[in-house]
């Protein structure tokens, strides 16, 4: 069973610009994937407006019973989040990789417009090549 179940990049208006599945076990289709980012992007903001402290960034971990989501946004406003077993160690940093793929590949291509979603072959093969060395790190432990 894969670690990582997906992965999502929401754009800083909430539109999903990039989504990929690595095996969930309820493959979902391109609707409902529409859906997990919108609400995912609301109940990060709500919950920066909600917070008691000055400075809150939002949701970084949400445990379920059967899933974690793992956040990371950019300064940007780009939010990169990440649904994988329960316990999964590191995905921080794996967030943290996934973004400086984004900024190499894609910010950095002539023909990618801000804000759309992202086509980009080098950003997928080489995310591919994360995911899955990240994937040999957590059988390795």
């Amino acid at each position: 069973m894969a670690a990582i179940y997906s992965l999502y990049i929401i754009n800083k208006s909430g539109g999903l610009i990039f989504y990929k599945d690595y095996g969930s076990k309820g493959r979902m289709d391109t609707n409902d994937s529409l859906r997990v980012a919108s609400l995912w992007h609301s109940m990060h903001a709500i919950s920066q407006q909600l917070s008691p402290t000055n400075g809150c960034s939002g949701i970084e971990l949400l445990e379920a019973d059967t899933f974690d989501l793992h956040c990371f946004q950019s300064l940007t406003g780009t939010k990169y989040f990440v649904v994988c077993e329960t316990g999964t160690q590191h995905m921080e940093t794996l967030l943290k990789v996934i973004y400086e793929l984004y900024t190499d590949y894609v910010l950095k291509n002539p023909f990618y417009e801000m804000e759309m979603p992202i086509r980009c072959e080098l950003f997928d093969i080489n995310l591919t090549q994360a995911i899955q060395k990240d994937r040999v790190a957590l059988l390795g432990r």
